[in-house]
C-alpha cells in the first residue's frame, strides 16, 4: 500500500495487521518499507534462532552430508558450487547466522548468500571463471606505496 495510507490513516492501516503478515508500505523516492506487529517480529527471530541452532547443531555431527544433500534444494545455484566450497558455505552460513540472531540483525545471512550466489554464478560461466582466475602475464610492476600515488 501507498505510504500515504499510513500518514492519512494511521488507524485504519494498522488494523490491516490483523488480517496480515505484514504491510509493504510502498515510497516514491525511497525504499519500502515493512510494518509489522513485534509479537510477529518476536515470532519470526525465534525461528531464524531455531533454524540456525538446528543447523549449527547438524554441522558439528555426522548428518552433513544430508546437509550437502538437501542444500540444493534450499538453494539451486549452489550445485556449481564445487564440492569443497559446500563445506565452507555451510561453516559460514552457521556462524553468520548465529551471530545474525545474536543481533537481531538477519541482513549479514542475507549478504551472506549473496556473495555464494555470485560465486556460484561465477562457476556456472565458464568463460567467466576462465577471465576471474587466469593468471597475469608477466611482472606487473612495482606497487606504489599507500598514499604516495598522486
Amino acid at each position: 500500500m501507498p505510504f500515504s495510507e499510513l500518514l492519512h490513516h494511521p488507524a485504519a492501516t494498522t488494523r490491516r495487521l490483523d488480517a496480515v503478515r505484514a504491510l509493504r508500505l510502498r515510497r516514491r523516492d525511497a525504499e519500502d518499507l515493512a510494518l509489522m506487529r513485534v509479537d510477529q517480529m518476536e515470532r519470526d527471530t525465534t525461528v531464524v534462532d531455531f533454524t540456525s541452532r538446528l543447523l549449527a547443531g547438524l554441522v558439528r555431527t555426522e548428518n552433513i552430508g544430508a546437509l550437502r544433500q538437501a542444500l540444493p534444494e534450499a538453494l539451486p545455484w549452489s550445485t556449481f558450487l564445487p564440492a569443497e566450497d559446500i563445506d565452507t558455505l555451510l561453516a559460514e552460513l552457521v556462524d553468520t547466522a548465529r551471530g545474525a540472531v545474536a543481533l537481531d540483525n538477519l541482513s549479514p545471512i542475507a549478504l551472506l548468500l549473496a556473495q555464494w550466489r555470485h560465486s556460484a554464478e561465477i562457476y556456472a560461466d565458464p568463460a567467466l571463471h576462465a577471465l576471474l582466475t587466469r593468471e597475469p602475464e608477466g611482472d606487473l610492476g612495482p606497487v606504489p606505496a599507500p598514499g604516495a600515488a598522486e
